[in-house]
């Protein structure tokens, strides 16, 4: 049988780089030649044990390659196409799909905190940190790059782009909107874009990185706090008169960040939270103005499919938005558990690195 390097999970602590089995294609599926990927912060909670998965499980769900092998019954593409294909591979035909709810499709919740979702890409299935994926229902999800796109250009359409954007979409952004934005990191930097693309025209980016706060600007924030100088609730409400905010959006996963979006909330505002949390939460009373402030809190799932997909590639090609920028490091898949422990670890000022078998 014929193999391929991929980086898998051992144990807490240890994803290696492993030979396994070239996946084989089944009528529906299509096998996708990695041309790049990358690591995610999902990943990193995988690798410290926070997000269980199964022992000896390809990771990764951000994928740009080329069409390797398609399944039997597969039709409207063709072998040697370039593609993406969302973290998120619904199978268009579950309750949840037919709901509108397709980043669910998969079930219910599981045992325990962990979610099943329509997130398989390196949670249930083996993932795209390798030679090549297998993508499930390939008609559902695939979408194909357009030629004048580098792979670093649509690398984060997959998750991060998809994920950022949605925060500020199920958050309701509307024009003139106040919005702030807690983190911002690549998840965080892209709902500062969703949240400009949706109309926004105060947006107010919240770290402890002066150069994420950077990026920030030239992403479209009109103001950056820098939380490690000063109380980012009390600027924000300084910058809005007191009012607070329409949208906050939590793009950390952590009890700190999400405090403070209900406490920048305006009555009647929307707290939309990206993050993964890998604690529980404690809702403060005060900031929940006892359950009476008519706020409203909305998770989201990072949405996937080819519309999708396709939609974030109209964006990238537009030149509305350039996230290439985003990609500060670069390693060969060989060298991939070096990129796990540079990440992981947020040195040398690490946004998303770029990985290429």
């Amino acid at each position: 049988m014929a193999k391929m390097k991929a980086a898998v999970f051992v144990e807490p602590g240890r994803i290696v780089l492993d030979d396994k089995p070239i996946p084989d294609v089944g009528p529906l599926d299509a096998l996708v030649r990695i041309t790049t990927t990358t690591i995610c912060g999902t990943d990193v909670h995988i690798l410290k044990g926070e997000y269980p998965v199964e022992r000896g499980l390809i990771i990764g769900h951000e994928p740009v390659g080329i069409i390797d092998k398609l399944g039997s019954a597969v039709q409207g593409f063709r072998e040697g196409q370039r593609v993406i294909a969302g973290a998120i591979t619904p199978g268009g035909y579950s309750n949840a799909c037919l709901c509108g709810h397709h980043s669910q499709d998969g079930g219910a919740f599981g045992h325990g905190w962990k979610p099943a979702g329509g997130w398989r890409l390196g949670n249930t299935i083996d993932g795209c940190q390798a030679e090549y994926v297998l993508v499930p229902d390939a008609m559902t999800n695939l979408a194909v790059v357009p030629d004048s796109l580098t792979d670093e250009q649509v690398l984060m359409c997959p998750d991060i782009m998809s994920t950022g954007l949605s925060g500020a979409q199920s958050g309701g952004v509307r024009i003139g909107d106040a919005v702030a934005i807690l983190a911002q990191g690549p998840i965080g930097l892209c709902a500062t874009v969703g949240a400009r693309l949706m109309g926004a025209t105060t947006i107010i980016a919240v770290d402890r990185l002066p150069e994420r706060l950077a990026i920030s600007k030239r992403l479209g924030a009109d103001h950056v706090i820098d939380a490690s100088e000063v109380d980012p609730v009390a600027e924000i409400m300084r910058l809005t008169d007191g009012r607070g905010v329409d949208v906050a959006i939590e793009a950390l996963g952590t009890q700190a960040t999400f405090e403070a979006a209900l406490r920048v909330l305006r009555p009647g505002g929307v707290l939309s939270s990206l993050g993964v949390y890998s604690t529980d939460l404690t809702i403060p009373l005060s900031a929940f103005a006892a359950g009476l402030g008519d706020h409203k809190i909305i998770t989201t799932l990072c949405p996937g499919g080819k519309e999708r997909m396709r939609r974030l590639l109209a964006v990238i090609e537009s030149g509305r938005v350039d996230l290439s920028m985003m990609v500060t490091h670069r390693f060969k898949l060989d060298d991939i558990e070096r990129a796990y422990d540079l990440f992981s670890n947020q040195r040398d000022g690490v946004l998303k690195v770029a990985i290429t078998p």
